[in-house]
């Protein structure tokens, strides 16, 4: 007869690559991906005797780290973080762009910037330096491809909030990029 604990090992055996893979996409980090993995497996360890096995292990497993990684997020939002960001630093008076604010045209003739692995790694370290509100919400947007009632929801914010700080966030992320990538090519 198997053991909890030897399911659980199994578990870990067969499925650890699995989770750390998804996990690392989803957060952009080693360090937190195998924190994730490791929670969701302290999760499941304490609540084996609640899977019945009517669905697969894994399924189960991936469900838990889903919830990790939105407590993850949640948690990461909610960090104090304090930013002033005066949009209107971008507009004249009249509304028009400032002509050295102004975005630039993103365009690379040759190839799609995303297979540029500079660009991507210019854009990866504009994204971690991002304030903790706005990152959390960029990568639960695009990364973890959530909706924004599902964004708003789990971090308690209204929707108009959620597309100000959005807004905010593009704003920082794009400003960063052009000087860290267009202004250098």
């Amino acid at each position: 007869m198997q053991t909890n604990q030897d399911t659980l090992n199994k578990w870990v055996n067969d499925y650890t690559d699995e989770l750390l893979s998804r996990a690392v996409y989803k957060v952009s980090d080693i360090e937190n991906a195998k924190d994730l993995v490791q929670d969701t497996f302290l999760v499941a360890s304490k609540n084996i005797n609640s899977f019945k096995h009517k669905s697969n292990p894994k399924t189960w497993l991936f469900s838990i780290l889903n919830n990790k990684i939105s407590d993850f997020y949640r948690k990461k939002y909610r960090q104090d973080t304090k930013v002033n960001i005066d949009i209107s630093s971008f507009f004249t008076e009249t509304g028009d762009w400032i002509p050295e604010k102004q975005p630039h045209t993103w365009q690379n003739s040759e190839k799609n910037l995303l297979d540029d692995l500079a660009f991507v790694e210019i854009m990866n370290y504009c994204l971690e330096h991002l304030p903790h509100k706005f990152n959390a919400l960029i990568k639960m947007k695009y990364y973890s491809e959530k909706n924004p009632e599902e964004i708003c929801q789990e971090l308690e914010i209204s929707p108009s909030n959620m597309w100000q700080i959005m807004h905010r966030a593009k704003l920082k992320l794009r400003e960063c990029i052009e000087n860290g990538w267009f202004k250098n090519n």
